[in-house]
């Protein structure tokens, strides 16, 4: 388990001792109410969408007359930092960047959301123009916690000098990938995470677009005939196409190795793009194609996800002030704004606004707005002790990588992983 996970396990079983943890120093509270020189605290990751609404913090200060204070860290040292501060009921925090998918159901079980349901039902605020997927994955138990600010779907990137039409079908992309690879000559038909639980989030749209799902009414579905399946195809698509040592690539890895153009066929997340094309690191980028997820036996269904969302500190005494900030930085105009810049948003009217696509090349624009339509609102499952989760899921595709049996496997994995979900279905009850 990683150290944040660790981290964050202890809540469940135990709690954090109040104090100083890991370097980071809990704020004091004071008991009477903000006076109008305590700025706002926001707590983010430090991210291009971070970055790009920092250097427009004025406009905002302006709106409310109080000072903003944004700190920015590694999504590690964020996580860290709210399990430390939150378990003391610090309220030197107010509005919280978070990840709905990794984060926000633990963060709902133990209480550090502010409940926003009401507030967005705010009709300038325009809830319903959130694409569904992202808005379903910011709300927990009926409640919503957090509010989407940046989306992410998976792309097939492709080499246009070597792949002139781009597969449509799974099966298509399998055949041209096996066809394309040329080991003597260091040339992989595909190339894509192959790490134990790095591997997960990517791997989730095979499994949808096969018919499958993580769970099926709170059990284990990872031995299902369409997870197996999903599972021998992933197998066989890297563990035949893509590079030696697959089973250790992550994002970290496996990305370079498309840029330096020793791969045809590159499936990760559409946010990752500007690293491909940059002509400091990558020397394919202007013979990079895009396309949208292609189709498998359940159709096209790739995941849609918000990967960084933001909510209030339920501990805040700025919580008025923190919902404007909010409503500023989800904002149609600041999300267009963005979205120009390159920053995919989850508004449905910003994608709609032709003008709004300018900061993406025009295919990867079409590839990404097919995949939103498409999408499935969640790429991991949804459960409190989601890197152990991982964990569990990615041993058969581990095992399929590497040409294994997968079937047996997926069995094993699938009995350890009903056990994790009654214990883990357990605590978040308690």
């Amino acid at each position: 388990m990683a150290a944040v996970e660790r981290v964050m396990s202890r809540r469940l079983f135990g709690g954090l001792a109040a104090g100083v943890a890991g370097g980071v120093v809990l704020g004091g509270c004071s008991s009477g109410a903000p006076s109008a020189s305590t700025p706002l605290r926001v707590a983010a990751v430090n991210h291009v969408w971070t970055r790009a609404v920092r250097e427009r913090l004025g406009e905002f200060e302006e709106r409310v007359r109080r000072r903003v204070s944004m700190s920015l860290l590694t999504g590690d040292q964020l996580s860290s930092s709210y399990n430390v501060k939150l378990n003391a009921s610090a309220t030197d925090i107010d509005v919280m960047m978070v990840r709905p998918l990794q984060e926000q159901l633990l963060f709902a079980h133990n209480n550090w959301l502010a409940d926003l349901s009401d507030r967005v039902q705010e009709p300038a605020f325009g809830w319903a123009d959130f694409q569904a997927p992202p808005r379903e994955a910011s709300t927990t138990g009926g409640r919503v916690l957090s509010v989407p600010v940046v989306t992410e779907r998976p792309v097939l990137y492709y080499r246009k000098d070597l792949v002139p039409t781009p597969p449509k079908t799974l099966a298509e992309l399998k055949s041209a990938a096996e066809r394309l690879t040329d080991r003597n000559s260091g040339r992989f038909g595909y190339v894509g995470r192959g790490q134990r639980s790095g591997a997960v989030t990517q791997w989730s749209s095979f499994l949808y677009s096969y018919g499958g799902d993580f769970t099926t009414d709170g059990r284990s579905a990872i031995a299902t005939p369409e997870a197996i399946a999903a599972y021998e195809y992933y197998g066989e698509l890297l563990g035949r196409s893509g590079p030696p040592g697959a089973t250790n690539m992550s994002l970290e890895q496996a990305m370079p190795i498309f840029a330096q153009g020793k791969a045809a066929f590159y499936i990760d997340a559409d946010a990752i793009y500007t690293g491909l094309v940059d002509p400091k690191v990558s020397a394919v980028g202007k013979t990079i194609g895009y396309a949208p997820f292609p189709t498998g036996p359940a159709g096209s269904k790739p995941y849609n996800i918000p990967s960084w969302s933001l909510g209030i500190n339920r501990f805040s005494k700025l919580q008025d002030d923190a919902w404007e900030f909010i409503r500023w930085a989800a904002g149609v105009q600041l999300v267009t704004a963005l979205q120009t810049a390159g920053i995919p948003g989850a508004r449905a009217s910003v994608w709609a606004n032709p003008a709004a696509a300018a900061g993406f090349p025009p295919e990867l624009a079409a590839a990404m707005q097919v995949n939103a339509r498409n999408g499935v609102g969640h790429d991991r499952p949804e459960v409190l002790q989601v890197g152990r989760a991982r964990d569990i899921v990615g041993r058969p595709l581990v095992s399929a990588v590497l040409q294994e049996q997968v079937a047996p496997v997926a069995r094993d994995a699938d009995a350890e992983f009903n056990d994790f979900l009654v214990r883990d279905n357990r605590h978040r009850e308690s």
